[in-house]
């Protein structure tokens, strides 16, 4: 999205209006409306791996404005993709006779007019449900490793209040419910998705230019493995403990942690869940891994020195990079 149509549709979703300047001549127009978007990924297909921020490539401010949020992934599915030919061909061939309508547009123009008049309030069996209901939202958002479109703020609350007054109109009632807050809190829930991403590949290499697709599914045969979640714990708590001591060591001649170091600090720092010295090896192993991929793939961390043998790298975190 353009940067000045992000400014344009900043300024309607935040002060319902529009500015409008011409010959010389500015005017603000109200914009009291309902915004419904929809946004192609970069690159035409969703990044699991990524956030959906970044996916999309939209500022955090405009993304917090919205309601809810839906990731439709196209996945290789044949019953799905015959259902969906299958429709199309049927509109393009028999065009208005295969759309089965249940209401006429006079109908749902009608429908929609009368449930506009209704303003429910909220009870406050309601209000105390909506609480505990936001409540949860936080406790679940600090907890979560995973992906979330957004960060739970007290927007969200206000998401909340809209959709369930929005659901006790839907129905025609002056009153919202507990009823309608546990939709509203369901719909809410299912929009701050957290999208299932792939297990992480310890021993991916950046991309090989020429490298063939039977190249890299040969490379991909037994190798070592770990869930996104995991992954993502690991190198939270290392590039914590790398910021720490930076700040704490700023003056210093030696203001980094080699790489030695810092395996050695996280095994430490887990050494009640090892059980055996096996358990212990496997566990440096695939600290050393992640380690690797933070530095050659995801370029958060930058190797310094460590040219000699034996001599194990500084690693410092790239001064650009902000932990999600």
């Amino acid at each position: 999205m353009d940067v000045r149509d992000q400014v344009a549709i900043h300024e309607a979703m935040e002060q319902q209006t529009i500015s409008i300047t011409k010959a010389g001549v500015k005017a603000v127009l109200n914009a009291r409306a309902s915004i419904l978007a929809a946004a192609n990924p970069i690159g035409g297909r969703y990044d699991r791996s990524k956030s959906l921020q970044q996916n999309i490539q939209l500022s955090a401010p405009i993304m917090s404005r919205f309601d809810l949020f839906f990731v439709l992934v196209d996945e290789c599915n044949e019953v799905t993709d015959y259902a969906i030919a299958r429709r199309i061909v049927d509109l393009h061939s028999r065009q208005q006779e295969s759309v089965e309508r249940e209401y006429s547009m006079e109908e749902i123009r009608r429908y929609i007019a009368f449930a506009k008049k209704f303003k429910p309030r909220i009870t406050k069996e309601s209000q105390e449900f909506m609480v505990e209901e936001y409540k949860k939202l936080r406790q679940r958002d600090a907890n979560a490793m995973s992906k979330a479109s957004w960060r739970i703020t007290v927007r969200q609350l206000e998401s909340l209040i809209r959709l369930s007054e929005a659901m006790a109109k839907m129905v025609c009632e002056d009153k919202v419910l507990v009823g309608h807050v546990k939709e509203a809190f369901r719909l809410l829930s299912k929009s701050i998705i957290r999208v299932e991403t792939p297990d992480i590949n310890l021993e991916e290499e950046p991309d090989v230019p020429g490298q063939t697709d039977d190249q890299m599914d040969a490379e991909d045969g037994e190798q070592l493995r770990i869930t996104f979640e995991d992954y993502k714990k690991i190198s939270n708590m290392l590039i914590f403990h790398m910021r720490e001591f930076e700040e704490k060591n700023k003056d210093n001649e030696e203001g980094a942690l080699r790489k030695k170091e810092l395996v050695d600090w996280y095994i430490t720092q887990i050494e009640e869940e090892i059980e055996g010295e096996q358990e212990m090896i496997a566990k440096m192993n695939i600290t050393e891994k992640v380690i690797e991929r933070l530095v050659k793939v995801d370029n958060v961390l930058l190797e310094i020195g460590g040219g000699e043998e034996g001599d194990s790298p500084y690693l410092v975190v790239h001064p650009n990079y902000i932990v999600e």
